[in-house]
C-alpha cells in the first residue's frame, strides 16, 4: 500500500516515519521547501527521542520519501492523511484554513478511490464539510472520509503509534474501514482494540480525551493547594485516591499546570463545540481557569520564598512545557519567566533541548550551558519541567554554588525533608 502525509509537523512526520516502519511506502507532503530539503537530508524540524533514527532508517530503506509534490503524491497514494495545523483562533475554535485548502489541492488530483483521512485534530463536523468541499470540487469524484484521530505523547509518540491503547476509525463507508483495517494490520498481532465509530464521535473523541486528561491535572493541583494550606502531603492523597481503578493513577502528579500544543488548544475548542451545539461546558471552563491561576500560584509560591526579587538573580531548570520535547508552545515557564522579569528578576535557565525554541519567547534572559552553570550566584533555584538529569544533581555542590540556598520545586523532583536537611529552603506543591 502507498500512503500519502500531508502536512510534515510533529503529528505528520511521526505517522509517516511510523507507517513506513511497518512497510507502507509514505510520502510525506508538505508546501515548505525548505523543511522538505532539510528532511531529505535528516534533518528533522522536531525533537522526538528516536525519530531521527526512524526516519534515516525508512528514507534510506526507501520506504519514506518527502516531496513538495502533491500531486503525484496524491496520483500514487490509496490513503491521504491530513496532518496539517489547526491553530486556535482567538475564539478559541480551530482554524480550519490550512485543512480545507489541503483538501481542494487534493481534491483537484483524484484520480481514482482514494480514503481522505483527517490526522489533525478538527472539531466535530469537519469530516462532512470537507465530502461537501471535495465532491463540490471534484464532482462525481470516488473517495471515503474518515476521521483517525491521534493520540501521540509528545516525548512518547514513536511507543504509542507502534504500541496504542487503541485505534479510532470513524467513518460510515465500508470500504474505506476496510482498507484502514488493512493499513493498521501489524497491530493486530498485539491485540490492539479497534474503535469504529461515526465521524462525528471520532472527532468528538479526541477533544473529550484531552479534556478529560487535562482535568485531571487541573483537579489534583486544585487537591494540592489544598494541601498546602492543610498542611499535609499530595503525593499520600493521589497514591490513595490512585489505586482505585475508577480513577487510576497516571495524571494525578501536581506542578505548575498543562501546557503544549494539545491540552490547552482542545479544551478551548470543545468549549467552542460546546457553545456552537448550545450546550453548557462547565467543567471544562473550569478546568481552563483552573489552570490559568495555576500559573499564577506559582508565582506567589517563588515570592513566599524570594518576596523581593528585583536585582536577584533566579535559576531556572526546564523550560519546555514537559520533558522530552523541545516543545514551547503554550509552557508554563513562559508565565512564570515573563512575571519573575516583569519583578525586576535576573533569570538564568538552562534546558537539555529547548532552549532555541526558548530564546524567540524569551529573549530577555540569561542561557546557561548546563544546571550547575544556572545555578551559580542564584538566590532562588527553579525546577519548572522534570527532565531525567535533573532528579539526581549533585544537591550539595548546587548549594555551594548558590548565593543563598532556596529551591522551588515546582514538580515534585526532591523529597521536602532530604532538602532541608541539606540546608535548603524549600517548598514544593501540596508537600
Amino acid at each position: 500500500m502507498h500512503i500519502a502525509v500531508i502536512g510534515s509537523g510533529y503529528v505528520g512526520l511521526v505517522t509517516g516515519a511510523c507507517f513506513a516502519e511497518f512497510g507502507v511506502n509514505v510520502t510525506c507532503v508538505d508546501v515548505d521547501e525548505r523543511k522538505i530539503g532539510d528532511l531529505r537530508e535528516g534533518k528533522l524540524p522536531i525533537y522526538e527521542p528516536g525519530l531521527d533514527q526512524l526516519v534515516a532508517k525508512n528514507s534510506q530503506a526507501g520506504r519514506l520519501s518527502f516531496t513538495t509534490d502533491l500531486k503525484t503524491a496524491v496520483e500514487q497514494a490509496l490513503v491521504i492523511f491530513l496532518a496539517v495545523g489547526t491553530p486556535p483562533r482567538e475564539d478559541g475554535s480551530a482554524d480550519l484554513s490550512h485543512v480545507e485548502e489541503a483538501a481542494r489541492q487534493i481534491a483537484s488530483h483524484l484520480n481514482g478511490y482514494k480514503v481522505l483521512v483527517t490526522k489533525s485534530t478538527v472539531p466535530v463536523g469537519t469530516g462532512e464539510r470537507l465530502r461537501r468541499l471535495v465532491s463540490e470540487e471534484r464532482p462525481g469524484a470516488k473517495f471515503g472520509i474518515v476521521s483517525n484521530p491521534e493520540f501521540l505523547r509528545e516525548g512518547a509518540a514513536i511507543d504509542d503509534f507502534m504500541r496504542p491503547d487503541r485505534v479510532v476509525i470513524g467513518s460510515r463507508d465500508e470500504e474505506a474501514v476496510a482498507i484502514m483495517r488493512d493499513l493498521y494490520r501489524p497491530l493486530f498481532l498485539i491485540e490492539t482494540p479497534f474503535v469504529i465509530t461515526s465521524v462525528e464521535a471520532a472527532e468528538l473523541t479526541k477533544y473529550a480525551a484531552n479534556a478529560f486528561l487535562a482535568t485531571k491535572i487541573s483537579f489534583i493541583n486544585e487537591i494540592a493547594n489544598l494541601c498546602d494550606r492543610i498542611g499535609c502531603d499530595v503525593h499520600d492523597v493521589a497514591r490513595a485516591i490512585g489505586m482505585d481503578n475508577r480513577i487510576g493513577r497516571k495524571f494525578l502528579h501536581p506542578g505548575p499546570g498543562y501546557g503544549g500544543s494539545c491540552f490547552p488548544k482542545d479544551t478551548r475548542a470543545l468549549v467552542s463545540v460546546a457553545r456552537e451545539f448550545e450546550t453548557d461546558s462547565l467543567i471544562v471552563e473550569a478546568v481552563i481557569e483552573v489552570n490559568r491561576r495555576q500559573r499564577v500560584r506559582m508565582v506567589e509560591k517563588l515570592e513566599g520564598l524570594l518576596p523581593e526579587p528585583a536585582g536577584k538573580t533566579i535559576a531556572v531548570l526546564g523550560l519546555s512545557f514537559k520533558p522530552e520535547t523541545d516543545d514551547m508552545r503554550d509552557a508554563p515557564s513562559i508565565d512564570i519567566v515573563r512575571a519573575l522579569v516583569g519583578r525586576g528578576a535576573r533569570v538564568r535557565a538552562y534546558d537539555p533541548v529547548a532552549a532555541e525554541a526558548a530564546r524567540p519567547l524569551l529573549p530577555e534572559i540569561e542561557y546557561a550551558a548546563d544546571e550547575y552553570e544556572a545555578v551559580e550566584g542564584a538566590d532562588l533555584l527553579v525546577f519548572v519541567t522534570e527532565w531525567n538529569q535533573f532528579r539526581a544533581l549533585n544537591m550539595e555542590r548546587v548549594r555551594g554554588l548558590m548565593r543563598t540556598p532556596r529551591v522551588a520545586d515546582l514538580r515534585n523532583i526532591y523529597e521536602p525533608e532530604d532538602m532541608r536537611r541539606l540546608g535548603f529552603e524549600y517548598v514544593g506543591v501540596g508537600r
